[in-house]
């Protein structure tokens, strides 16, 4: 059983995704981040960092409980830990998945959220900010599209965690006022991602 502390963030369906595809056992704990439940000090505890998602992994590698924070952590503590193929076993797939998870956790996950967070939520308008995180993200969908047009996933061939990181980001388009028309690629993908009913269940959580 896998306890996950999440929240209605991309980031934390990350984890509910990943956890519905690989079919294991878990129990949601919503943390309202909006209220600062995040700075209770049994949540630091788990997740240092004050950051959802986290999960306790009850049977941890080695027989123990086993705390984990970070969403591209948990992602490929799972993938191993079930020795799922959504994290490919020979050395170039691993490379290849790992290089474009970086992606999306060094690029996407932070440059999109600024530009939400001046797109959609800042109290003052800030052009510079706007354009700024608008551009970059742009220029981040150009990078997508690019590598879509040669390979069906972003790691190649097969669905990855790779896709599953990227995804919930993709899903919140029309907060970083992106047209996914104009990136067909991204928009193919997209489109076959959330078929998955893993995909949509996971996207759900927490309720």
């Amino acid at each position: 059983m896998i306890d996950l502390y999440t929240w209605t963030t991309p980031n934390g369906r990350k984890a509910s995704v990943m956890l519905e595809e690989l079919g294991l056992a878990y129990e949601v704990h919503p943390i309202d981040i909006g209220a600062n439940e995040q700075f209770q000090p049994w949540f630091l505890k788990i997740a240092p960092n004050n950051r959802i998602p986290a999960i306790m992994d009850r049977d941890g590698p080695d027989g123990k409980p086993l705390a984990l924070f970070e969403s591209g952590a948990i992602l490929i503590y799972l993938a191993e830990k079930t020795k799922s193929p959504l994290l490919p076993p020979d050395a170039r797939g691993r490379a290849t998945t790992f290089q474009w998870l970086m992606w999306q956790m060094g690029g996407v996950g932070p440059m999109f959220g600024q530009a939400h967070h001046f797109l959609r939520f800042a109290k003052e308008d800030v052009p510079y900010g706007k354009k700024r995180y608008h551009d970059e993200t742009k220029r981040l969908y150009g990078v997508m599209n690019r590598r879509l047009g040669e390979a069906a996933y972003l790691a190649g061939d097969s669905y990855s965690i790779a896709d599953i990181a990227t995804y919930p980001w993709v899903a919140r388009y029309e907060y970083h006022q992106v047209d996914l028309g104009e990136f067909p690629n991204v928009e193919r993908w997209f489109e076959t991602i959330a078929r998955r009913p893993a995909v949509v269940k996971g996207m759900k959580v927490p309720s």
